[in-house]
Parts: C-alpha cells; structure tokens; sequence
C-alpha cells in the first residue's frame, strides 16, 4: 500500500479514486490532522492507522507536532499514548 501526497493531503489512489486521505493543515508550530477518511470497501485493514502513521513521519521529519482535531485521530492519539504522545501538541 503506497501513499501519495498533494498539497495537505496524504492519500491512497486506486484507479484513479482517492479511497483514503487524511487531511491536514500547517500552523506555526503544528500540524492539524483534521479529517481522516476511508472507502468502505478498504476498512477494517488498518488503512486509516497508516494514514496517521504516514503524518507522523512527515511531522517528525520537519520537527513538528500534531494537534488532532479528527476524531479519529483524538481516539487514535489517546488509545495508544506509548505510540504518538511524543508527535501529539
């Protein structure tokens, strides 16, 4: 499963449909995760988790936090402290 990215978005293209993305936005000392979404046709593998795990590699790789404002990602940050509390703002 490979990710693209275009301007604020990482994505999952499949056939030419974007079936999976999380949305984001660049503030002075953070990034908002804002809206996760995944196809119905792709949930239940683990696509959404990756999304966030794909954001949080491009946060780290330019010394950034995240602020989850999606409650995805809310539940996600808080189900799993040990994992993202350090990349959480």
């Amino acid at each position: 499963m490979e990710f693209k990215r275009k301007d604020n978005m990482i994505y999952l293209d499949i056939d030419g449909q974007d079936l999976a993305y999380i949305k984001f936005a660049y503030h002075d000392d953070y990034i908002e995760a804002y809206s996760t979404f995944v196809d119905t046709s792709l949930r239940g593998q683990g696509v959404a988790q990756k999304l966030v795990d794909a954001l949080v590699a491009v946060a780290k790789e330019e010394n950034k936090r995240i602020n989850p404002t999606c409650s995805y990602v809310v539940n996600l940050f808080e189900k799993k402290p040990e994992k993202y509390s350090d990349i959480q703002y």
